[in-house]
């Protein structure tokens, strides 16, 4: 349970570092992304394909981390807040103009050979595109 959470916050200390060496190192090679209201992807290069879009349009730092993790450390939870700056437009949603956000945000993970083998993140789209609608 302990190396989980380690290995969580380490996942997450990358992510806000902006060292996605070290965040997609993390990661199994054939990890499984849901991502929010969308796709399921699997494998690394799709994951680092998602991330690579991500950070165009997106400046993002999560904040007020709570981590947990079942006893045997096989399946984990984050719950956080995202702040963040939408940078440039990502296709679908509305246009894109520096527009800051708050928003509350989870994630879940699967956990193998301490690796994450499985993320599922969820945020309220909704809440996203009102918070940047106003911006």
């Amino acid at each position: 349970m302990n190396q989980t959470i380690t290995l969580i916050k380490n996942y997450y200390a990358a992510f806000n570092a902006g060292d996605m060496d070290t965040f997609l190192n993390l990661l199994t090679d054939d990890v499984i992304h849901d991502i929010n209201q969308g796709a399921r992807e699997v494998g690394k290069d799709a994951f680092r394909a998602f991330m690579d879009r991500m950070n165009g349009a997106y400046k993002e730092e999560l904040v007020d981390m709570v981590i947990m993790a079942s006893e045997d450390g096989k399946r984990a939870a984050a719950e956080f807040v995202v702040l963040g700056e939408y940078l440039r437009t990502d296709e679908g949603l509305p246009e894109a103009h520096g527009q800051k956000y708050r928003l509350p945000a989870g994630a879940f993970f699967d956990v193998r050979d301490g690796k994450v083998a499985r993320i599922t993140n969820y945020y309220n789209l909704q809440d996203w595109i009102d918070q940047v609608s106003k911006g």
